[in-house]
């Protein structure tokens, strides 16, 4: 019997009408598929609801996060090799991207598993392409230290790359330690280090800033409480 295929479907990144940042081509080749493998159920199925899915009761949504066991992944996609196609849905955004999907994704290039990435919204490359920054030579790296001590250091760590390798910088933080960072972010990058916030993109509210950090410390702060937000960082 012939495998199905692993599709990676993009997600909306926030309250964004879905036909505005997903292709019809998606929302049709969802509404056939059964299987979803995704980051928190209810979240898929929301999403699913918004691509105008035939019947949510039909859909089978198999939990993939930070708590899944690499010995779990192999039942994750079982009836791929069943023949049935199975679509990869991550919370917001891209899957594998800043989320749990790469496991799986990895697993099915091990058992020679077709793999489809579709096109959609990825708050990493949208702030990338409107930040103004290096975009020949640029590094996502994640979420940063928690501790304030660690995470001053790769501040200034990351700051030292953009300068030495002529390359731009982005990171993301849990929406409720944004301001947080942001203050660290200007108290300790050089005064020339030009900043740039990416915040809830693709939705109404959307915003994209880039100051240096000397014209960030002269106006109010953006208010960055509890909402997605990329941060980059790159020569003014």
């Amino acid at each position: 019997m012939r495998s199905g295929t692993l599709y990676l479907f993009p997600v909306t990144l926030g309250e964004t009408e879905v036909s505005l940042v997903i292709p019809s081509y998606n929302i049709e080749l969802i509404k056939n598929i059964s299987v979803f493998i995704a980051e928190d159920a209810k979240n898929a199925r929301r999403f699913l609801k918004q691509c105008g899915y035939p019947d949510l009761s039909k859909a089978e949504i198999l939990v993939l996060n930070e708590h899944t066991k690499g010995s779990e992944l192999p039942s994750l996609i079982n009836e791929l090799f069943q023949g049935k196609n199975i679509g990869l849905l991550s919370d917001a955004g891209c899957p594998g991207i800043a989320d749990p999907g790469a496991d799986v994704v990895k697993h099915a290039h091990n058992k020679g598993i077709k793999v489809v990435p579709l096109v959609g919204p990825s708050s990493i490359v949208l702030s990338i392409m409107a930040s103004g920054f290096n975009g020949q030579n640029f590094a996502f790296n994640g979420y940063l230290p928690i501790e304030k001590p660690a995470r001053i250091k790769r501040i200034k760590e990351l700051e030292q790359l953009v300068y030495k390798n002529n390359q731009s910088q982005f990171f993301i933080e849990t929406p409720y330690r944004n301001t947080s960072l942001f203050d660290d972010l200007l108290t300790n990058l050089s005064s020339e280090t030009a900043l740039c916030l990416g915040i809830n993109l693709t939705t109404a509210s959307e915003k994209i800033i880039t100051k240096n950090v000397a014209e960030w410390k002269k106006i109010p702060k953006p208010d960055l409480n509890k909402v997605p937000a990329v941060f980059g960082i790159y020569k003014s």
